[in-house]
């Protein structure tokens, strides 16, 4: 590797890690604020509405889901078409493999999250949170086996709504934070453009 090339690396390297770990006061507040009220609205549905917990409401992939579209709100995996599309594709394959192996749990739940990878890639809504939301109706618990296919409904596209509406909000409320990116979907765009050509 030539010494220009290394030197080159080097300074990316450093740029990015500087800009990474820069601590932007404003940023974490809205991030705070989005993920507080989204998944806190979820919470409530789950834990305060309903005390018998007949509902599902909450699964614990909308975590991982509030981190990007809170916290890396230009992320192309962090986007409104990434975030529904991810989750119900992902939630549809997850509840299809578990009835087709009810009982092979070390099968299911490979192959659910494999499936839902492969599945966001060629339909383009990869949202890693999804590969959690497969994952978890394919190890149903007793109550989400009951929902079936419902699951896909509440608590997954209801919740990915829930957490959409709030993001659109508070990601929007500041001239400084724009979701959804379009700068992103560029990015994405030519990136894509590029690994295509290659081939």
């Amino acid at each position: 590797m030539p010494i220009k090339k290394i030197k080159k690396t080097y300074r990316k390297t450093r740029y990015v890690l500087y800009r990474e770990t820069l601590v932007d006061f404003r940023e974490h507040f809205w991030a705070f604020t989005g993920s507080f009220i989204g998944l806190g609205i979820i919470a409530y549905l789950q834990y305060g509405l309903m005390p018998e917990r007949e509902l599902v409401f909450l699964i614990g992939s909308f975590g991982a889901t509030c981190v990007l579209v809170y916290g890396v709100i230009e992320s192309p995996l962090a986007q409104p078409r990434n975030l529904i599309g991810g989750h119900v594709i992902s939630a549809i394959i997850g509840v299809t493999v578990q009835k087709i192996f009810p009982d092979l749990l070390w099968v299911a739940a490979p192959l659910a999250v494999s499936l839902s990878i492969v599945m966001m890639q060629i339909t383009k809504t990869l949202h890693p949170p999804g590969g959690a939301t497969a994952l978890i109706a394919a190890t149903a618990s007793p109550q989400i086996k009951a929902l079936g296919y419902m699951y896909v409904l509440s608590p997954v596209l209801s919740g990915c709504l829930i957490l959409l509406a709030i993001a659109l909000i508070f990601n929007n409320l500041t001239p400084y934070r724009k979701y959804p990116s379009h700068t992103a979907r560029k990015k994405y765009k030519q990136i894509y453009k590029r690994l295509t050509q290659k081939k």
